[in-house]
């Protein structure tokens, strides 16, 4: 059995540097190293070899990658998720995304159902979420269904917040169904390019007049940079619309049924009402 080796106790004096294991007498040689630029060129060789063998596989992924329709939106997604954290924390912000990301999805449903072409959805942060239609809906009556597809959805996700709160009474449910609640009604407000605005062309096209004095008043009551952007986009959007009016081929796009103008109708009003009791129902005093 070998007998352990005590390591030596250090003796006072300067160390010698020759280490214990060379035979006496010998004094090891120092290495040459080679240059910084030379080891960086190296490192760099070798990475650029593996990326000329691996380039092909690296380019595929990369097709792969821009050819999922969702990968804007999951990566705009995820930015809203962070932006919004920086105030609301992550959970919060991610179940507000989340009920974003159900409201627009009625938008998309519904288009399909129009036939009409539309990008997937994008999360722009603090100024919300949209789909970009490609082409007009073919009528009015096809743009307010359109436009009032994203609230209905949308409330529905939120009633799913309620059902959670109700069964766990996590307070947490109740806040973040409010807050979805409120954002529906927000869009519901007669202005363009609101889901309310869109209502309004099948409805009642002066009513945009209402919803943009609506939206100044909030502005001067609340000043705010996003209510700024909207009533510069509603103003550029109204305007446009509310002076062709009269051209046959706008009139031609505004002529709908009695009975899909009162459908449009109910929906709306019902919209409205129900999503202002909602947020009643689940509003929450601040404590201090």
């Amino acid at each position: 059995m070998e007998t352990p080796i005590q390591p030596a106790s250090p003796s006072p004096g300067p160390q010698s540097p020759v280490p214990s294991h060379y035979p006496a007498g010998y004094t090891p040689q120092p290495t040459e190293r080679q240059p910084h630029w030379k080891r960086i060129g190296g490192v760099a060789a070798a990475i650029g070899l593996i990326l000329l063998k691996f380039g092909a596989k690296f380019k595929f992924l990369l097709l792969a990658a821009t050819k999922i329709k969702f990968l804007g939106t999951s990566i705009s997604a995820l930015i809203s998720v962070a932006a919004y954290a920086l105030f609301w924390g992550w959970a919060f912000a991610a179940g507000f995304v989340i009920l974003m990301f159900v409201h627009e999805m009625g938008h998309v449903i519904q288009l399909r159902r129009e036939g009409i072409k539309s990008s997937a959805p994008m999360f722009i942060p603090f100024l919300g979420a949209a789909v970009f239609m490609k082409e007009m809906p073919k009528n009015a009556a096809a743009e307010a269904r359109v436009g009032l597809a994203g609230p209905v959805l949308g409330t529905v996700g939120c009633l799913v917040c309620v059902v959670i709160w109700q069964v766990t009474g996590n307070q947490f449910f109740e806040a973040l169904a409010y807050t979805g609640f409120l954002l529906n009604l927000f869009n519901l407000i007669p202005i363009l390019p609101l889901d309310g605005g869109r209502a309004m062309a099948a409805l009642a096209p002066w009513m945009w007049i209402v919803g943009y004095g609506l939206m100044i008043a909030l502005l001067i009551i609340s000043p705010n940079p996003i209510l700024i952007i909207i009533v510069l986009l509603g103003a550029f959007e109204t305007y446009r619309r509310w002076s062709h009016r009269k051209d046959p081929e706008s009139q031609r796009y505004h002529e709908v049924t009695p009975l899909t103008r009162a459908l449009v109708a109910v929906t709306y009003i019902g919209l409205v009402l129900g999503l202002a009791l909602a947020m009643q129902a689940t509003y929450i005093p601040m404590t201090l």
